[in-house]
């Protein structure tokens, strides 16, 4: 139950207040969390300073990153009806307390050598602020933003692809500073920029709950008609539960769409340097063949973030099943083109692997949207929160087919872009299972429908608890 000025009825909107100061409040939670991304720079202080020997480093170094997004699908799920009971600014309070938390409690296993703690913090403690923080502002701006909920979704999603460019060269030079990297690098300069990272966000993430706000009950933007909500069948103006919602068909078949969407937008971004230096090891020094391959991977982190928004207002005219449609129709063409062109034109790969980045992001960001158009605003964020149970599936799935089978084409003697043949084959099959799942998709079933002005009532009830 949230307390004092966290209570979703002390952050109603008086009249006047602007619905474009909400987004801002919401990338600032967006842009701090999505961190995550930017792990590799921690990764590779750790194996070098107090993993430096450890014949099992590389697992140990990826954990930390694998048990957070685990743990952001399960928090999402679990906590996301009291997201939508006890408002977003409970929300994201509480998720700024555990992510700065995980950063902290690592700072301190780092300096006394206690490993464990680094996986229990960032991973365990920090994954459920990733989970309850994703979820967070997703209700709130739709409300606020009911004629453009793609745009609104979009433009805070996009903030957890494009936090890892501001997070990785912040933790490099934060580890470069302290001495944590480097010929020389000590794990007490890993363990500061820890506890830097986690006071830094706890000062950013601060500005997301304070400024936050919910519409009154009665508000709607200027010159907009509820009544023209409904232009597309898909779009309901009713309203259904999260209780409800996992019993529809429509809930899994949404489930699968997003989860192979992921499988096959983070096969490749997991592994990209790896990928380009296959595809294109021809380069004058390894000096010059390790930077263009951090070259690729900054390129598919920024298609990434920018689809987030381009793609998913684009749904606001076209359509969410429309939109997931060229997602996943036009990502196993792209898939195609890179199996059957390989090497041959560079500029060929990059931009099919850019646009494949491209959905993958897009995915994300025009999901919640699709979620309202489905089961409309009530419990969206709690529906949110179950949903990305699709992505902690993805986060294992992708990596382990590309990485499983990449490995065992050089046990059989296979080397170059003919590692990846199979693995990116059974991506393109992915995406077509998930599109003939979108296909599938129908407006819901009145039956699964809360009564008649149902969800008002309960919302004011929850605000008063």
């Amino acid at each position: 139950m949230a307390v004092g000025f966290l209570q979703r009825n002390r952050i109603v909107a008086p009249p006047g207040w602007s619905r474009w100061l909400i987004p801002p409040a919401a990338l600032s939670i967006h842009l701090a969390i999505g961190q995550a991304y930017a792990w590799t720079a921690f990764k590779t202080a750790l194996s070098g300073t107090m993993l430096e020997g450890n014949p099992n480093a590389g697992v140990l170094s990826a954990l930390p990153f694998t048990l957070a997004i685990i743990m952001l699908g399960l928090s999402a799920a679990l906590f996301g009806t009291k997201v939508d009971t006890n408002g977003p600014r409970w929300a994201m309070a509480t998720s700024s307390l555990f992510f700065v938390a995980g950063f902290l409690i690592s700072a301190g296993g780092v300096a006394i050598g206690q490993y464990w703690l680094v996986i229990v913090g960032y991973g365990f403690v920090g994954g459920i602020g990733l989970g309850i923080g994703y979820i967070s502002p997703v209700s709130t701006l739709i409300k606020w933003f009911p004629d453009r909920p793609g745009l609104s979704t979009g433009i805070a999603i996009m903030g957890f692809g494009g936090g890892a460019l501001i997070a990785t060269p912040l933790t490099n030079q934060l580890l470069t500073l302290f001495g944590g990297t480097g010929d020389g690098g000590t794990a007490g300069g890993v363990a500061a920029t820890f506890l830097a990272m986690g006071l830094i966000y706890a000062v950013f993430m601060s500005v997301g709950w304070l400024l936050i706000r919910v519409p009154a009950d009665d508000w709607h933007p200027a010159g907009w008609d509820p009544a023209t909500a409904k232009k597309r069948p898909l779009v309901t103006t009713a309203n259904v539960s999260a209780t409800n919602a996992i019993k529809t068909p429509q809930f899994w078949l949404l489930w699968v769409v997003l989860c192979f969407n992921v499988t096959a937008g983070i096969g490749i971004l997991e592994r990209a340097q790896g990928i380009y230096s296959d595809f294109f090891p021809d380069a004058s020094t390894p000096q010059a063949l390790l930077a263009a391959a951090g070259g690729f991977a900054a390129m598919l982190s920024l298609a990434n973030a920018i689809g987030r928004i381009l793609w998913s207002s684009t749904s606001d005219f076209l359509g969410r099943k429309n939109m997931y449609r060229i997602y996943l129709g036009v990502g196993a063409l792209m898939y195609l083109v890179v199996v059957l062109w390989t090497n041959s034109n560079k500029v060929l790969f990059l931009v099919a692997c850019m646009i494949i980045l491209s959905f993958y992001g897009a995915g994300f960001s025009t999901v919640p949207a699709y979620l309202r158009d489905l089961f409309g605003t009530y419990q969206v964020g709690a529906i949110h929160g179950r949903l990305l149970t699709a992505w902690s599936t993805a986060g294992v799935l992708g990596p382990l087919i590309v990485n499983y089978l990449a490995d065992r084409q050089i046990e059989a003697g296979v080397e170059g872009p003919g590692r990846y043949t199979l693995a990116f084959t059974i991506m393109i099959g992915l995406l077509i299972v998930a599109f003939v799942c979108n296909e599938l998709i129908r407006p819901v079933k009145e039956k699964f429908h809360e009564p008649e002005r149902a969800a008002r009532p309960a919302e004011k009830a929850g605000a008063n608890a």
